[in-house]
């Protein structure tokens, strides 16, 4: 594996644990697949399609999400928006996430930590 191959497995990585909380953020109000992956997009979290149906179907199953047809327009869509339960986890997610970027930020901007054998 050369170094960008590394670098993309390692970025595929970090973008699979914040995709989760992206995408729980934008649920507040009812949302279908189609209309999340284009708020997403344009609030630069990029989320294919066929990576957000499924974890929408995860999350609906693991009780975080509700969801409801409206059969009402010519396509019928489904829509998605938080439980009770995933509004919970949410602000749970929100707080444990600020912690992880402060503590993350301290970590990448000590100055020669690495270089002066503290690691």
């Amino acid at each position: 594996m050369n170094e960008q191959e590394h670098i993309d497995k390692l970025l595929l990585e970090l973008r699979r644990g914040t995709i989760t909380i992206g995408v729980l953020s934008q649920l507040s109000n009812p949302q279908y697949g189609y209309s999340l992956v284009t708020r997403l997009n344009d609030r630069g979290i990029q989320v294919e399609p066929g990576t957000l149906y499924p974890l929408l179907r995860r999350l609906e199953k693991q009780g975080l999400l509700a969801s409801s047809w409206d059969t009402n327009e010519a396509r019928p869509r489904k829509y998605y928006v938080l439980s009770e339960m995933g509004k919970t986890v949410y602000k749970q997610l929100c707080t444990e996430w600020e912690s992880m970027v402060e503590s993350l930020d301290s970590l990448i901007h000590r100055k020669g930590a690495n270089e002066d054998g503290d690691d």
